[in-house]
């Protein structure tokens, strides 16, 4: 995995989603938050939804899950 820790608040659609071994799983379609209040709350990958404490890391364009 390259690049630095990001904020969820910068994922954006299109982002890779990869499993804890690198296994690509599909692509961001929507991040689930509250911006406002700093709340994330997972994300839609596939049509399927990955809760927040599945995320492992957020890194520039891809997002690794635990």
């Amino acid at each position: 995995m390259s690049g630095d820790p990001v904020s969820w608040l910068l994922v954006e659609p299109g982002w890779k989603v990869v499993d804890a071994h690198g296994k690509k799983i599909g692509k961001v379609d929507e991040v689930l938050g509250d911006e406002q209040v700093d709340i994330f709350h997972g994300l839609l990958v596939g049509g399927r939804e990955i809760l927040a404490e599945r995320v492992g890391e957020i890194r520039e364009g891809e997002i690794r899950l635990l």
